[in-house]
């Protein structure tokens, strides 16, 4: 097969994976569409809201395995364009060919393909995100912080251009794809969840 016809092709089903939206899918199954309910949004965060967590885990799975899928079967197919892949299968979650072009915004695809491309990278991510998360109890500014600490740690790494390039593309995309979150935290409307604040709980406890 010459490489850039599997290149194109597998940029294609990366992009195709990434259109299967985990709570579009499995809200069919049990008959709501969750951009009808909460945010709007069809992702992990608004499937917890709305469905509740065992409804939001599967969600997450999907959403998760998706990126990971399209990740690994570039890593097979055409390498040399795995990081590629990697960002079509996000891009295909947000704007989803089979819903209307109407997603969620790609957190649990990226953390998916990371886990194929760049494990390493995980760790610090999901730091990032948690202690944020605990502080201030706003996932998605922990979302956008923690897509943000993806740049420097690919460059404490060394990283290789692609790497460094998909990194960087990641932080700015998420932080597009949370504009409204950002948009309502400085207008002090942002949804919160109190109950993982643990150090506001401790204070609030003395």
């Amino acid at each position: 097969m010459p490489m850039f016809f599997a290149a194109a092709c597998v940029l294609l089903v990366a992009y195709l994976l990434g259109s299967l939206s985990g709570s579009l899918l499995l809200g069919r199954l049990r008959g709501v569409d969750i951009r009808r309910h909460g945010s709007g949004n069809a992702g992990g965060t608004n499937a917890f809201r709305t469905q509740g967590w065992r409804f939001a885990l599967g969600v997450v799975i999907v959403d998760i395995g998706k990126g990971a899928l399209a990740a690994w079967l570039a890593l097979r197919i055409a390498p040399t364009w795995a990081y590629a892949a990697a960002a079509l299968a996000v891009v295909g979650h947000v704007w989803p060919l089979w819903h209307g072009f109407r997603g969620g915004k790609g957190a649990a695809t990226a953390v998916g393909a990371l886990l194929v491309l760049w494990p390493s990278a995980l760790l610090p991510l999901l730091s990032v995100w948690v202690l944020v998360l605990v502080i201030t109890g706003y996932v998605g500014l922990s979302t956008v912080l923690a897509a943000a600490s993806l740049p420097a740690w690919a460059a404490w790494e060394g990283a290789d251009p692609a790497r460094l390039a998909f990194a960087l593309g990641i932080a700015l995309f998420l932080a597009f794809t949370h504009r409204a979150n950002l948009q309502r935290l400085r207008r002090g409307t942002e949804s919160r969840f109190d109950r993982v604040r643990l150090f506001h709980r401790r204070r609030a406890g003395a």
